[in-house]
Formats: structure tokens, C-alpha cells, sequence
């Protein structure tokens, strides 16, 4: 069976960590972050680490 072709798009927005699970930046950064308090704007800087089912499921489309 020929290779799966990669998804360009899934390889911008997602990266592998070391131990396998994939990491991508949260939504909602774009603009309007005045309205924001600092909880919520601390909170959306870190990353998003996704489970085991979407990690194997991105790996396979990068």
C-alpha cells in the first residue's frame, strides 16, 4: 500500500514532542486581548498538549 501523503497544513500548526505527543499553540490569540484578564492571557501562552488518540491520528497525516 503507497505512503499516506502528508497534510502541509497539520505540519504548520503541530509539532511532535520528544515523547510523542503532538503540541500546538492555543486559539484565540489573535486580537481583542484587552478584554482579557491576566489569568486567561497566562493561560493561553502555554501549549496545548493533545492525547494519545489525536497524537497517533496527526503523526500519521505529518
Amino acid at each position: 500500500m503507497p505512503k499516506m501523503k502528508s497534510k502541509g497544513a497539520v505540519k504548520k500548526r503541530f509539532r511532535m514532542s520528544k515523547n510523542g505527543k503532538a503540541v500546538c499553540s492555543r486559539s484565540g490569540r489573535g486580537h481583542g486581548h484587552a478584554v482579557f484578564k491576566g489569568k486567561t492571557s497566562r493561560r493561553l501562552r502555554r501549549r496545548l498538549v493533545l492525547n494519545d488518540t489525536w497524537s497517533e491520528l496527526i503523526s500519521k497525516m505529518m
